[in-house]
């Protein structure tokens, strides 16, 4: 069968990249929120009007993978009205919007719906006890989606990295050249995930739904396996640039506080995942490395 036609709100990010260049040919639509505003109620249905007329033309199965978020997690704290249009409104009006054009949603979440407190890989029926304005939107916007269709997939990762924009690897390879040494929490746990091994996974589940080989679990997660450190995955960011490790030195969170708190353990169980009939996500050093690889020379490898 042909892949699945794909509309990918918030498709100009890392993430929406790596989904672009793993999908190949088909029909694809991936708009920025420039093109595409997800708290813009008249804009949002025309887009996904037109997409389903589009894959009915093609005689293609659609199905709607949501990116568009408000990520700027410190922000959040003084700007919660925005948070919440972009990540609890705009996506609950996604929702009804394919419910009634009857098209699967995956929609991507975080690992901060919970509070950071465990000590072993959330599941996602636990608890989820988010402790900034960026996690509690987030979380608002999980319930409304999946209330509002019943289709709807909800999809929770976390430590996001990728060659294009901002986030850890690339803020590392920055300080590296710019600092003798860089300070880094040692106590925050989590799975670094590589985009393009997530857009991998989301790409597989997007095939299943449209197959209507679909999960039993609508809540997932998905991250590339294996736990560390910030400060240790610092040093092994170090490691592939070709820099000393030992530049790196371990703080406590506490020592650089920030407005929102961040979890203390993000690690994220991908049981259901694999229990859904999908692939689980590689170990996040042996990803780490294929990224470096590809993309070394974007953040300065020698």
């Amino acid at each position: 069968m042909p892949p699945p036609a794909l509309l990918i709100p918030g498709g100009r990010g890392q993430l929406g990249a790596d989904l672009a260049a793993g999908r190949g040919p088909g029909l694809l639509h991936a708009p920025g929120s420039a093109e595409l505003d997800i708290t813009d109620s008249g804009m949002l249905a025309d887009a996904v009007d037109s997409f389903a007329d589009a894959a009915s033309d093609a005689g293609l199965r659609p199905v709607v993978i949501n990116l568009a978020a408000y990520t700027a997690v410190d922000d959040a704290e003084s700007d919660r009205a925005t948070a919440e249009r972009v990540n609890t409104r705009g996506p609950a009006e996604l929702a009804r919007l394919c419910r009634d054009r009857g098209m699967p949603l995956l929609h991507v979440s975080t690992d901060y719906v919970f509070a950071g407190d465990a000590v072993e890989p959330y599941e996602p029926t636990d608890e989820t006890g988010p402790r900034s304005v960026y996690g509690s939107t987030k979380l608002a916007g999980e319930q409304a989606v999946l209330a509002a269709h019943p289709r709807a997939w909800v999809v929770r990762t976390a430590w996001l990295y990728g060659a294009r924009g901002a986030n850890f690897v690339s803020a590392m390879a920055r300080l590296c050249a710019e600092r003798e040494t860089v300070s880094v929490a040692e106590d925050q746990i989590g799975s670094p995930t590589w985009t393009a091994d997530l857009a991998r996974g989301l790409l597989e589940l997007a095939d299943s739904v449209a197959r209507r080989d679909e999960p039993a679990a609508r809540v997932l997660h998905c991250t590339n396996t294996g736990s560390v450190s910030r400060y240790e995955f610092a040093r092994a960011v170090f490691e592939e640039l070709g820099a000393d490790p030992d530049r790196v030195r371990p703080v406590a969170t506490a020592d650089v506080p920030r407005p929102a708190p961040r979890p203390a353990y993000s690690v994220l169980s991908d049981r259901q995942w694999a229990a859904g009939g999908l692939t689980p996500l590689r170990h996040w050093r042996d990803a780490l490395r294929a990224a470096f690889e590809q993309h070394g020379a974007v953040w300065g490898a020698s």
